[in-house]
Parts: C-alpha cells; sequence; structure tokens
C-alpha cells in the first residue's frame, strides 16, 4: 500500500515539483509591467460598413497585483470619412480609464451603425494609448512598442 503511494508521489506530484523549481526570475511575466490594447491579439481590424452591433475592445494591464488604482489616459481618433452618431456611437467616454486593485483589463465600447461608405476618404477609427499615473510601459515591452493603438478600418 505504501509503494503504491509513493509510486504516484513520484509520477505526479514531483515532476510539477521539479518544474516548478526550475522557473527563473527572468521568466516571471510580470517583471516589466506595461498596458496594451489589441482585438484578438491584432492591432489593426476590419468592420463592415453594415455592421450593426456593439464591441467591447480590450485595453489590458499586465502586471502583479497593484494595490492603488491606476489611471490610464487614451485618445480616440477619428479619420475624416467617418462621422460619430452616423456611422458609430462611442458609448465609452472621456479619455480616461481607471484600474482599481485587481482589475487588470477595461474596455472602450463602440456601437457600430450601418451607413454606406465613401471609399476615398479615411475610414480609420484609432484608440491609441498615451500614458498612466504609474509611468509604467504603454504598449509591448520592446523597441517597437506594439499594441500601443488600435486601428480599426470601416470597409
Amino acid at each position: 500500500m505504501m509503494n503504491k503511494h509513493i509510486k504516484y508521489l513520484m509520477r505526479c506530484i514531483l515532476p510539477v515539483l521539479l518544474l516548478a523549481a526550475s522557473c527563473s526570475k527572468e521568466s516571471v511575466p510580470y517583471d516589466h509591467p506595461f498596458f496594451h490594447i489589441n482585438f484578438e491579439n491584432n492591432s489593426t481590424i476590419e468592420v463592415l460598413a453594415n455592421r450593426r452591433d456593439t464591441v467591447d475592445y480590450k485595453v489590458y494591464l499586465s502586471s502583479a497585483l497593484q494595490f492603488e488604482p491606476i489611471t490610464l489616459n487614451y485618445e480616440v481618433k477619428i479619420g475624416d470619412g467617418l462621422l460619430e452618431g452616423r456611422d458609430f456611437e462611442l458609448i465609452t467616454k472621456g479619455g480616461t480609464m481607471n484600474f482599481a486593485q485587481g482589475i487588470f483589463e477595461r474596455s472602450v465600447r463602440i456601437a457600430w451603425k450601418e451607413f454606406p461608405l465613401d471609399a476615398t476618404k479615411n475610414n480609420t477609427l484609432t484608440i491609441r494609448l498615451l500614458s498612466n499615473s504609474k509611468n509604467y510601459t504603454i504598449g509591448m515591452p520592446g523597441p517597437d512598442g506594439l499594441q500601443r493603438e488600435l486601428v480599426i478600418t470601416k470597409k
């Protein structure tokens, strides 16, 4: 009976313990806190001109648990081919969002409306992350600063 338990421990638990012990500080994903935005892991997406629904575009905080709220500043830049109220409705108002303790994602919510487009104009809407109260990195860490903005093109 005792052999059975020891064999179980050796087969199931020991590998997990060894794997955990082999992790180094460099493998911890939250050493460098940052904010980023994407939609299904893309920084550029398209929506159809006949779309009629509401979409949450997520802004993420990648960090360890924070104990103080963090304010993130962002902007929504609208191309000259789109008009709020006609092509879309920006439901999330303002240019700031608050990340309270334990909150790691917030949304910029947009209700898309069906309306024909002028293909010769700029039919993009860009959500750009600007700054935050903790001076954390905006976009993915690294020289390219990927995912600091999400560009949505209405087609």
